[in-house]
């Protein structure tokens, strides 16, 4: 255990958000995703929802100021105007770690999977609902 670290960071969980560069993007996705084939790095989180691991994501991981798309999410199959209940849990999640209002963004399915492709890492959740996934972009600590 290490003080002030969330406990659900695991030791793969917490070298990667360290390695990521500014801009590189971690992709936070639900027990039905197919992680295992679409990443580069995966990290398990079973037993932890997708909006848990999120909060523990975002409390060490600054987002990326350099983008209007910080964080984007997969649409809905058929109603992408949806906001499906993970996302909805998202929002603020990303809000408060942002210390501003962020839009996410909501990919077509297939578009989603592929920029999934290209992330640094994937954390895959135990979360049963359906589009509990989200990527999000690192951004930079700027030392005073």
């Amino acid at each position: 255990m290490l003080k002030g670290i969330d406990p659900i960071l695991n030791p793969e969980l917490l070298w990667a958000m360290a390695a990521m560069g500014h801009g590189d993007e971690l992709a936070v996705v639900d027990a039905n995703f197919p992680a295992a084939a679409a990443a580069r790095r995966l990290i398990r989180l079973d037993g932890v929802s997708a909006p848990r691991a999120l909060q523990a994501v975002l409390s060490l991981l600054p987002l990326d100021t350099m983008t209007e798309t910080p964080a984007l999410v997969m649409a809905v199959v058929g109603d992408p105007a949806a906001i499906p209940a993970p996302v909805q849990e998202f929002q603020p999640i990303v809000d408060a770690a942002a210390e501003r209002p962020v839009r996410l963004v909501a990919l077509e399915r297939f578009v989603f999977y592929e920029r999934v492709r290209g992330a640094f890492a994937v954390v895959a959740t135990g979360d049963s609902r359906a589009y509990g996934n989200i990527i999000v972009a690192k951004g930079v600590i700027l030392s005073g």
